[in-house]
Parts: structure tokens; C-alpha cells; sequence
């Protein structure tokens, strides 16, 4: 794909993406749900749970070992997710611009790079912009953006922002466990929809990381439109009812 072809179809927001932008859309306030804490073993029973329980995005968390100090798994990996569910691929690598086709050809729906990691951000999240969707038919994929906690909002100039159709922000650091969901998650979220709205552009909300039983509800309180959680579901005893209480919360539902 030329990036004449890249920046064409950018240059009308979502260009290619509708669709399944459309398609996510539809379905928040919602969640999604990382697999790396269910049982690799049994994946196939793990995604038909999530199915019946009303979710309908799968989180796929990608560590390179060098943008952040954990190795997860790649392209073959998110391939092989035999599931209706919108495949949701969260990018923790280093310079994603020579990667981005193994997972589009992977059939992800959604690709989400990082602010931090590409000298050329722009010029990353323009060529995914010209990017088709494995299934073809016009499909593209909808581009995620997101910062660490530790990374001002001000990195979301207006030219990254007309490229984005989501804003993802982390609760946590990257890569290490046992984290706490940062405070300053809640006025960030506030904050970047102020941003988004001055842009008047069309963005999701996203928070990811950090994310338990105990604080989804206050999490979605705040607005965002999309919730990464992924050990608040498959916690080795009962991902359904966990899962139907997640999707509860997030949708202001007493969560039974």
C-alpha cells in the first residue's frame, strides 16, 4: 500500500475503518477482554464464554520485551482466534511501522501503536490508515493511539488526532504486575474528551490497565467508551458470571 494511498483515505477521518468503526461503536460503553490471563489450553471454550456472556471484543496484549520489559506473543497468535469477536490488538513494541501488515493480514480489527514508541508516530498511524481489513469488502482497521501514564496529553497535537478514531489510556505501567490503576486515570479521561471535542473529531475513549471488580464501575463513571480487562474476568473460577458483571458495570447495570 502507498502512502499516497495511505494518506487518501485518512484524510476523511476514518476512511477505510467506517465500518468497523461503526460496528464498535454499536456496541459500547462495552468492555474488552484480554486473553492472556485464560486458559491458553482451552482457548476455543475460553472465546465461546465470552460470546455467550454479550462480549464482543477480544484484547490481544503484544509485548516485544523491548518497549516494555514482558515478551507475550504475535501475529500467529491473534491469527489463530477462531471467534466472531472483534480482535482488539494493543501493539507494545518498538518502532510498529514494519509490523503493522503481519497483524492486519491476521485478521485484527483493530490496532492500537503507541504514542511513545515510533519516532514517526504520524507516519505509522497514516500507513495503517491505508491499510484494508483481512475480510476485504472496503474494511479497514480502526486505529488506536496510547500513552502511558506518565505521558502528557499534550503529545495528542491535532495532526495525530485526525488520524485516530481511538484514544487509549493506560492505568498502568506497561509490563509489570501488580500494578494499581493511577488516579490521575480519571481526570485524564476528562480531559482528553475535552481535547477530542475541541478537535471535533469522532475518537473512542479507551482505559486499560489496572481494571478490577472493585473499580470498574468508578472507571466507567467517568465516560470513557471502551474497558480493557482481562484478569477481572478469567480469574481461574467463573469468567462467565465475571463476565456478565463486567459488562454490567460498564453499562450502569446492577451487576448480579
Amino acid at each position: 500500500m502507498s502512502d499516497a494511498s495511505a494518506s487518501g483515505r485518512s484524510a476523511n477521518g476514518a476512511g477505510g475503518a467506517a465500518d468497523t468503526l461503526a460496528r464498535l461503536r454499536s456496541l459500547c460503553p462495552t468492555v474488552s477482554v484480554g486473553t492472556l490471563t485464560a486458559d491458553l489450553m482451552d482457548l476455543g471454550s475460553e472465546l465461546r464464554l465470552l460470546e455467550e456472556a454479550g462480549v464482543g471484543l477480544v484484547h490481544v496484549d503484544v509485548m516485544d520485551g523491548c518497549f516494555c520489559p514482558q515478551m507475550t506473543v504475535g501475529p500467529t497468535y491473534v491469527k489463530g482466534l477462531r471467534t466472531p469477536l472483534l480482535k482488539d490488538v494493543h501493539l507494545m513494541v518498538c518502532e510498529p511501522l514494519d509490523k503493522l501488515a503481519e497483524y492486519v493480514a491476521a485478521g485484527a480489527d483493530i490496532i492500537t501503536v503507541h504514542v511513545e514508541a515510533a519516532v514517526h508516530i504520524h507516519r505509522v498511524l497514516q500507513r495503517l490508515g491505508g491499510m484494508e481489513h483481512s475480510a476485504g469488502s472496503g474494511r479497514g482497521i480502526v486505529r488506536g493511539l496510547a500513552l502511558r501514564p506518565g505521558t502528557p496529553l499534550e503529545f495528542l497535537a491535532p495532526s495525530l488526532l485526525a488520524e485516530a478514531e481511538m484514544i487509549v489510556l493506560l492505568g498502568i505501567d506497561p509490563g509489570w504486575s501488580g500494578q494499581t490503576l493511577a488516579p490521575t486515570t480519571f481526570s485524564r479521561v476528562a480531559r482528553v474528551k475535552e481535547m477530542i471535542a475541541a478537535a471535533r473529531r469522532d475518537i473512542l475513549v479507551c482505559v486499560d490497565g489496572g481494571i478490577t471488580r472493585d473499580n470498574i464501575s468508578d472507571v466507567a463513571a467517568a465516560g470513557p467508551d471502551l474497558i480493557v480487562t482481562g484478569s477481572a474476568v478469567f480469574d481461574g473460577r467463573a469468567a462467565a458470571a465475571n463476565a456478565r458483571f463486567v459488562l454490567d458495570a460498564v453499562r450502569g447495570r446492577s451487576a448480579v
